[in-house]
Formats: structure tokens, sequence, C-alpha cells
């Protein structure tokens, strides 16, 4: 990583006023100190939110845009919060449990990847990607701009489309009839999806979506 400083959290909301992002956003995070990194800031391989070296701090600011070659993964509780006061590019974003992830600009990725509800995501411009599934009553709290690509969700939350997630994911990450433990399904609820699965192929960086899907759903005003 590049250099960074660390701010004690009056530090932080100060850089936030100054890169106008709004305190509806910020302050619902921990009151902390936090890593700051100048943008852009580019990082190879998987981001591991849960990873001890990632950040002893309440959280990682990285004051640009953030490109992640690889991807990015939260499944544990108690993580630091990422926010980028830039654009987030990276292959596939997995958050579960306690995530925190505030994007003042656009998230690009092939595969956004929600499960659980107690978690804090706020993307301020466009989510970017070729399929977002989402499961056990995860929604993003704010997707300010547009919605582009296919939503895999289940019919009570209000992105859900309906859309034949096979069209759309590889086979590995899809049901079978065999499949009946819930555990190691994570108690996915997300159409067709087996959670366990897709997430070990996040952690193993192997692709979750087709190459070329054959539908991409509608775009949806935030």
């Amino acid at each position: 990583m590049n250099a960074r400083t660390l701010h004690d959290w009056a530090e932080t909301v100060a850089l936030f006023e100054r890169r106008v992002l709004p305190e509806s956003s910020y302050g619902n995070l921990y009151d902390e100190s936090y890593e700051v990194h100048p943008g852009p800031l580019v990082i190879q391989g998987l981001l591991d939110l849960n990873e001890e070296d990632w950040s002893s701090a309440g959280g990682v600011v990285v004051d640009g845009d953030l490109t992640v070659e690889g991807n990015i993964l939260n499944v544990d509780d108690g993580c630091p919060a990422l926010v980028v006061l830039g654009d987030l590019k990276a292959a596939d974003v997995y958050l579960e449990g306690d995530a925190k992830l505030i994007v003042a600009g656009n998230v690009t990725v092939n595969a956004f990847i929600g499960n659980m509800t107690d978690k804090l995501v706020m993307i301020h411009g466009d989510l970017k990607a070729a399929v977002t599934v989402l499961s056990a009553e995860f929604s993003p709290d704010l997707i300010g701009g547009i919605l582009h690509g296919a939503v895999v969700a289940p019919d009570y939350l209000d992105l859900a489309q309906d859309v034949d997630p096979a069209t759309l994911l590889v086979a590995e990450v899809l049901c079978a009839d065999s499949d009946d433990d819930p555990d190691d399904m994570r108690c996915f609820d997300a159409p067709r999806v087996h959670g366990g699965r897709l997430l070990r192929r996040v952690e193993e960086g192997l692709p979750v979506v087709l190459a070329s899907p054959s539908s991409h759903g509608n775009a949806t005003g935030g």
C-alpha cells in the first residue's frame, strides 16, 4: 500500500467534510481512529477486510479512488470499515455480517454480493455490476445513482428482479436438488444460489459470473 496516516475521529470527520461526504453516511461509523491512504490506491489480489494486517484502527479511508485487482471480502463481525472518497473498482465484492462500506463515487464490479442485515453499505454513485446477489434481507442502505445489471434476490426485497440465475452465474454456485445443509449454504435465500460454494469461489478468486451473461436486467434509479 502507499503511505498512510492515522487520524483521530475529529481529523477523520474534518476530511469527510472537506470531501463533502454527507454526515448521514459517516455519522453511522464508529467514533474511533482511522487510517487514511491518499488515492488513487491500487491493491493487488484479495482484499480481506477480516485480516489483522488490514487495519488495527476503526477503519480505512482512501482519499480518492481505490482499485482492487482481486476481490473484496468481509465475513466476520467487527471488521474495520472501508470508506472510499472516490470510485471503487474490484473483481467481486462479498459482504456478510457487520460489513461497513461507504463509497462517495461509483462502484464497478463483476458481482456485488450481500448476505445478512447487520451492515452499513452506502454507495453515493452508481452500482455497476453484471450481477448483484442479495440474501437474508441484505440490501444496500443507499444507492444514490443508478443500479446497473441484473439483481438475484428474494421476492421480498424491493430490488429483486425476475431473472434466471443460471443465465448469470456459473453452474458451480447454483443449488442442486441434493443441497439441504443450511449451514453449508450460509442460509442463503437468494433464488437457486448456494451461498457456501459462492463464498468459496470468491475466496479462491474464481469467477462467479458467466463470461457473457445472457441477461443483465434493467437499470434502476436510486
